[in-house]
């Protein structure tokens, strides 16, 4: 049954820096070839670390110098600091320049590989009181329930990603364009902009939408093909802290996450697994297998 078309590719040379739409990828079994080729440590607390700890990571922008080649390491990229400034990876300087840029102590990794733990294990925490770490990691009020964390894959206890990957848990995320119109509803005081959710796919969903404000969330447990590729849909994507940062022109706003966690029940979009490795691109028909 055909549920949609896919509309919009993103890839994210870097964890938490803003990405590349693409007009078509590769599907890898760990997700969109050249996905989070490259992250940031954090040299005071230790671990690699996205937005959710260092905001200021949403205001760069990174490209690949190259395309990136299934099963080889992620090539050189370039980082946009904003104001007409870059540095590439290779740079002598770049991690004195990004520490100066986020106004914190970094250094810049490629993915290293899977049985490299201690590069993967998680850094210290800002608190040591979970609640109070876990409430700011996904922006949460006291009186807000925190998500479901046996939707996480259980390895993201003890590392940041699941080990040989920079995700934060599953290899992609998956969002149709009638749930961020939905929530744009939801909030009209507040700039739904797709680069805040951070999708790898965005899909135009078919049919008229009345009673479908989240078409997406009937595809958990189910699997959809896109073009030569086949995903599977295992659950849908808790919202933490990183849609509501400012960045690019959009202000922070922390009401989004109020809408979200009061009339979404925390979620925006799914995770998928790559079942049937394949290449898509725009306009390929989105179907249930």
């Amino acid at each position: 049954m055909e549920i949609g078309t896919l509309s919009q590719v993103w890839r994210y040379p870097a964890k938490s820096m803003q990405g590349e739409a693409l007009e078509q990828a590769e599907l890898v079994p760990s997700g969109l070839s050249g996905d989070r080729g490259w992250a940031v440590r954090d040299e005071v607390r230790g671990g690699i670390r996205g937005a959710k700890k260092i905001g200021a990571l949403m205001g760069l922008s990174a490209r690949y110098l190259a395309e990136p080649t299934p099963g080889q390491g992620p090539p050189e990229i370039e980082i946009d600091l904003g104001a007409g400034t870059t540095v590439r990876s290779g740079d002598p300087d770049v991690h004195r320049t990004l520490s100066a840029t986020l106004a914190h102590e970094v250094t810049l990794w490629p993915l290293q590989p899977a049985d490299d733990l201690d590069h993967y294990r998680r850094g210290a925490p800002d608190s040591d009181d979970l609640e109070v770490e876990l409430r700011d990691l996904f922006a949460r009020t006291p009186d807000e329930p925190l998500p479901d964390f046996s939707l996480f894959p259980p390895e993201i206890i003890e590392f940041e990603s699941p080990p040989g990957t920079y995700l934060d848990a599953y290899p992609l995320l998956i969002i149709t364009d009638r749930t961020l119109a939905r929530l744009a509803g939801l909030a009209p005081e507040s700039i739904i902009d797709v680069r805040r959710f951070r999708p790898n796919l965005v899909v135009s969903a078919a049919g008229d939408g009345a009673d479908d404000d989240w078409p997406e969330r009937a595809w958990v447990g189910r699997s959809i093909t896109v073009g030569d590729a086949e995903l599977d849909v295992v659950g849908p994507c808790p919202r933490c802290v990183m849609i509501t940062r400012g960045f690019e022109g959009l202000p922070e706003d922390r009401s989004i996450m109020r809408t979200v966690v009061r009339e979404a029940d925390q979620n925006i979009g799914v995770y998928a697994t790559v079942r049937t490795p394949g290449r898509v691109g725009l306009g390929d028909a989105v179907r249930l297998s």
